[in-house]
């Protein structure tokens, strides 16, 4: 037996409900990229004290010409970048850290 065509129902004002894709779901077409959240490696270690003594500790918070990472490609709290650049900039004052590299 052949179907009946379905009528569409109309909502509470009259009109004809839409049916739409969930929120942030998937394109047709589109790749989905999913960002890993990054987490502050101080919070993770549980360091209460950033010390400016520890280069090596500081030194992948410092770009090749000697500027500070920011937060957003670090991925440190904004608590811990605080103390992080108080500390970069002690151990520059004191000959640990270079102030920027000779080109």
């Amino acid at each position: 037996m052949p179907e009946e065509p379905r009528q569409h129902q109309a909502g509470p004002s009259g009109q004809r409900e839409r049916r739409e894709a969930p929120p942030g779901g998937p394109r047709k077409g589109k790749r989905q990229y999913f960002r890993k959240k990054k987490v502050c490696r101080f919070c993770v270690d549980r360091v209460d004290f950033i010390d400016y003594k520890k280069v090596e500790m500081l030194q992948p918070f410092v770009q090749e010409r000697g500027k500070i990472l920011p937060r957003r490609m670090t991925g440190t709290c904004s608590r811990h970048q605080r103390w992080l650049g108080e500390a970069i900039k002690r151990a520059r004052n004191i000959a640990l850290l270079p102030f920027a590299t000779a080109l």
